[in-house]
């Protein structure tokens, strides 16, 4: 197999590195670049906007339904292009969640309804399937919907919901037979946020953010035509979707970028009168992680080449999950040794300058999370086994 890009797919990348450098709003990359998230419900948006006026507003779908049609070696120099450039990441709840949900088990009406606000931003997406005690054993959770006439009323919890403050919709998970075998009993929901009986309640974060909220839902009727697909089977929709999500975690755009913003900490700061750079037992750290994410790189082309050839993510996805938020955490690790208690603030000196170290210390503790979600890298061992050495 040949991992090289060719030149028409080189002359893209610089196709698409040129409309970043043009159409990125200065102030919006700065924000990125600085690790500011206070104005994210106006940023995110703001770019999707930039992007779908340029016929690029959503990379991974079929021209069919509005997208580019690009093939996934595209797909994949795109949003590496836009993380290098500390562009906004485009949400991926609705762009790489729902939406590919939505074109394969949605009704039409579904389609013709949701994908269009998805892909021009007017419609803010945040999933709904962590429950208290339901987080790695997504198939216990035991949040209700029952039916009632044409609506479903809808109780319980979620947890651990990535910037539902801001959603306008969310796609849930919830129990419709309560006394079928777990995965058999689910459906897929979606319901609009401004429902009745919805309460949403910002969690606080390690790193002093609120990025994540708990639901609550109390006799929330949602409309029987909300549902995706056929009742009791939203185990088989839910799969499909972390298949695309655990793919995305990967992140290899913006470990690449983190990289080297490490190399450029390492080259400027001074350590018993010389470079970081130059001390051997740190040089080797960072080579050895720049090592690992090339192979990374490398399995992730590999996969997208698998997948041009319509074969579904499957258990690389939960290669590339494992390594991908294993790698980022290194990466920042590494930065925040390299600054000691520098990290710990803003004004840092010494030839680094606040842009170049965004908020490393939070950042390191807000990436803890990174092996937890999207299925715990435990969980993902297990999927590893059972599938590809099956034991």
């Amino acid at each position: 197999m040949d991992l090289n890009f060719s030149n028409e797919e080189l002359a893209f990348r610089d196709e698409v590195r040129a409309f970043i450098g043009d159409a990125l709003p200065a102030d919006v990359g700065a924000r990125i670049r600085r690790g500011d998230d206070s104005r994210i419900k106006d940023d995110i948006p703001r770019w999707q906007a930039i992007l779908h006026a340029h016929g690029w507003g959503a990379p991974a779908w079929p021209v069919e339904f509005g997208g580019t049609g690009w093939s996934k070696t595209q797909q994949y120099l795109f949003e590496t292009e836009c993380a290098l450039a500390y562009a906004p990441v485009q949400l991926p709840f609705g762009l790489k969640m729902v939406a590919p949900v939505l074109m394969r088990y949605g009704s039409v009406e579904q389609q013709q309804r949701f994908l269009p606000r998805i892909l021009d931003g007017s419609h803010w997406w945040c999933q709904g399937y962590s429950e208290p005690g339901s987080g790695s054993d997504l198939a216990s959770l035991k949040m209700r919907a029952e039916r009632d006439g044409d609506d479903y009323v809808v109780n319980g919890q979620k947890v651990w919901n990535t910037l539902g403050q801001f959603a306008d919709w969310i796609f849930c998970l919830v129990r419709t037979d309560t006394g079928a075998k777990p995965q058999r009993g689910i459906s897929f929901l979606l319901i609009d946020m401004k429902t009745p009986g919805i309460k949403v309640q910002p969690t606080r974060l390690l790193d002093g953010s609120y990025e994540v909220n708990e639901i609550w839902f109390d006799n929330v009727r949602v409309p029987v035509a909300n549902r995706v697909g056929a009742e009791n089977e939203g185990w088989t929709y839910a799969k499909y979707l972390l298949g695309h999500e655990r793919t995305n975690i990967a992140g290899i755009g913006g470990s690449k970028r983190e990289l080297q913003r490490l190399k450029q900490m390492a080259k400027s700061l001074q350590r018993n009168g010389k470079p970081l750079l130059e001390d051997t037992a740190f040089s080797a750290r960072i080579a050895q992680v720049e090592i690992d994410l090339t192979a990374l790189e490398i399995t992730n082309l590999r996969v997208i080449f698998a997948e041009a050839r319509q074969h579904a993510p499957g258990p690389e996805a939960s290669i590339l999950k494992i390594r991908g938020t294993e790698i980022m955490q290194r990466i920042s690790e590494l930065q925040v040794e390299a600054l000691g208690a520098r990290a710990l603030r803003f004004t840092l000196g010494e030839g680094v300058a606040d842009e170049d170290v965004p908020r490393a210390a939070e950042n390191y503790l807000n990436l803890r999370k990174l092996t937890i979600f999207g299925g715990s890298n435990e969980i993902q061992r297990n999927i590893i086994a059972q599938m590809i050495l099956k034991l």
